[in-house]
């Protein structure tokens, strides 16, 4: 029945799912304190709670800060938690970022995989429930806003409204998450103001919007030379020469005769997978360590990223090479900037469940120590998630999984981090299904339409499944 039902409705989850990338749902500044995320992300919260009320649901805008949509009776509520912000687009997409573009049976868009296919897929799941069952719980689907920055919005609201007691986030990968990693920001700091004076100075240095939590694609810098102490084309000929011996993608561009532009391209990827990315930002600082220590400019904080971090960085000169079940320590260098004379390099690790974070403080600055002008600040902590593999929850929806893709999979560890670690009693489930690769905050992101229609059907026999819990 519930499989038929889904089906009967696939063109218009197709399309809602279009009509929900079209929407660009980046974080922008505002100055409204009802669209605290600005005014994209708002819309595409209203798309959502009209599109529930079409069909029949309870909904409820909180502020702006998130929304909700409802329906059944009783004192518990199965929750089930996405988010309708993206990751900024990017460049060098095929088809465009907010088109929802098909082709070969894929929608494209940013956020077709994180996280609006899987709304969407998760509302239609409640619908044909809904539509076919009388449950003893109700079932809300919970709408975050600034689930790629700092969870303001769920933090809102679990301080108004009631917290589910049980539920899953779509957020993830299938058959089912049991841990996720705790997650880490940090920047490592430099006063940068004694250096303007030298023959070679950064004077800009722009990421392109690049979230702390994305692997950057594109990095560049605006360097100031002494045309009276260095010439420019044998800066430009000793830059060409690291480049070549590093094998990085990096374009030289002489602005005039004392500023030159070095442009750094990475591949992008989720910072919980740095391995699948290539980081621009990494690069860039090793070339200008270089740079500045071959005319005899010591900067210690490019000095000490290149002596300890480096472009494939797991904590081995850090002595925090740690690992366990949950994987092993990982870190993106998400961030660069200089403002205000304070030059910056911006951290995200994900660490294994079983690793003390003091333990990755007090690595850092024992090593940051003998840098004398570099400091390290962290900025926010994530505790890890740990349910046990034999928890019911955990148990019961890798079951539902296996039952409907005829599988025999076990659950498993990430490194990213979803709204399960919100709530008690929760565990992210989905969307993304074994074997297929995770385009989360990728180019060309996408989700093929078959699997988003297979994940409408888990979804629904997993909300009849924690209603007899």
């Amino acid at each position: 029945m519930i499989n038929k039902y889904i089906e009967s409705h696939k063109n218009e989850i197709i399309q809602k799912t279009q009509e929900l990338i079209q929407i660009p749902s980046v974080i922008s500044t505002s100055t409204n304190p009802l669209k605290p995320f600005g005014e994209s992300i708002n819309n595409a919260l209203e798309y959502m709670l009209q599109l529930g009320k079409s069909l029949g649901f309870r909904t409820k805008n909180m502020d702006g800060y998130c929304g909700y949509i409802e329906f059944g009776e009783g004192k518990e509520i199965i929750g089930i938690i996405g988010h309708l912000d993206v990751v900024p687009e990017g460049d060098n997409w095929t088809h465009p970022p907010f088109s929802g573009t098909i082709v070969d049976n894929k929608i494209y868009g940013r956020g077709s995989i994180d996280d609006k296919g899987p709304v969407i897929s998760s509302l239609y799941a409640m619908k044909a429930v809904a539509d076919n069952f009388q449950l003893h719980k109700r079932v809300r689907l919970i709408l975050g806003l600034n689930e790629e920055n700092d969870w303001k919005c769920i933090n809102y609201y679990k301080k108004y409204e009631e917290c589910p007691s049980i539920g899953f986030s779509p957020d993830a990968d299938f058959p089912c998450i049991y841990s996720e990693k705790s997650i880490l920001t940090a920047y490592l700091k430099m006063d940068y103001s004694n250096f303007l004076d030298k023959d070679i100075v950064i004077k800009d240095i722009n990421t392109y919007g690049n979230a702390i939590n994305v692997v950057p694609k594109t990095c560049s810098i605006v360097l100031k030379i002494n045309p009276k102490k260095i010439e420019m084309n044998d800066l430009i000929q000793n830059i060409k020469n690291k480049i070549k011996q590093s094998n990085f993608e990096i374009d030289i561009y002489k602005i005039d005769n004392q500023e030159l532009k070095l442009t750094s391209y990475g591949v992008p990827s989720h910072s919980a997978h740095p391995e699948l990315g290539v980081n621009a930002i990494s690069q860039l600082i090793v070339i200008l360590s270089q740079i500045f220590n071959s005319y005899q400019i010591k900067i210690e904080l490019l000095d000490f990223f290149t002596n300890y971090i480096n472009t494939q960085y797991h904590g081995e000169n850090l002595k925090i090479d740690f690992k366990d079940e949950s994987g092993r320590l990982t870190l993106n260098v998400g961030d660069f900037y200089l403002k205000n004379n304070n030059l910056q390099i911006g951290l995200n690790l994900r660490i294994p469940i079983t690793t003390n974070m003091i333990d990755i403080g007090t690595s850092f600055i024992k090593h940051t120590s003998s840098y004398l002008n570099v400091d390290f600040d962290t900025i926010s902590y994530q505790p890890a998630l740990y349910i046990p593999k034999e928890n019911k929850l955990v148990k019961t929806l890798c079951q539902i999984y296996n039952k409907e893709t005829n599988s025999n999979l076990e659950p498993i560890a990430i490194g990213g981090a979803t709204y399960a670690r919100a709530f008690d009693n929760c565990i992210s489930f989905g969307a993304n299904f074994p074997g297929d690769k995770d385009m989360c905050h990728q180019t060309d992101e996408f989700i093929a339409i078959d699997k988003l229609l297979l994940s409408c059907k888990i979804y629904a026999k997993a909300i009849l499944a924690l209603d007899d819990f």
